[in-house]
């Protein structure tokens, strides 16, 4: 080519612009590398293109598949956890109240045992006094016929009429007698 341009004068004319012929061969030579490109290379680079593409896009919509499934089981997620929050505030009202029921029925139990308790023993103490004052009776009679008896110089017998009298002194005496009340006994 050198040769070619040296022997017909061209590059010295203008030494920028090539020859005609190296143009023509030159521009032969770019139209065969375009077409093996065009041909060849293009069409491998596009099916690759198009396979990350695809792969790309399927990334894509997996991965926003499973943004999707994560959003759904944290939003199930959230709504169990204030359906258990509220199961549990339900039972722990229903216990304290439950709780409320036994402690007053245990109170009123209790109360109710109390006051039996308190019955029987005023009961008890009633017939304990009762008991004594006969016993007190009996004792103070007896003792008063002896002491009447040694009085007198003679002995009175234990009858009907002698128990009578003195039961009717300890009557009157009963009667002159201040009330003890229950609670100074």
């Amino acid at each position: 080519m050198h040769t070619l341009a040296a022997e017909s004068g061209w590059g010295t004319k203008a030494p920028i612009i090539p020859h005609p012929a190296e143009l023509i061969l030159g521009l032969l030579a770019f139209a065969l590398l375009y077409w093996l490109v065009a041909k060849y290379v293009v069409p491998r680079f596009e099916a690759a293109y198009a396979e990350r593409s695809a792969q790309i896009e399927g990334g894509i919509a997996r991965a926003e598949q499973a943004q999707a499934e994560a959003d759904a089981a944290r939003q199930q997620y959230t709504q169990a956890l204030a359906e258990a929050r509220s199961e549990a505030a339900r039972i722990r009202t229903e216990a304290q109240a439950e709780r409320k029921s036994i402690v007053d029925g245990a109170r009123a139990e209790a109360e109710q045992a109390a006051a039996q308790v308190h019955e029987r023993g005023a009961a008890q103490l009633a017939a304990e006094v009762n008991q004594a004052r006969s016993e007190l009776s009996r004792e103070v009679s007896r003792l008063a016929v002896d002491l009447a008896g040694r009085i007198v110089g003679e002995n009175l017998a234990d009858t009907d009429a002698t128990r009578r009298t003195v039961d009717r002194f300890l009557a009157d005496l009963e009667e002159r007698t201040p009330a003890v009340t229950e609670g100074q006994a």
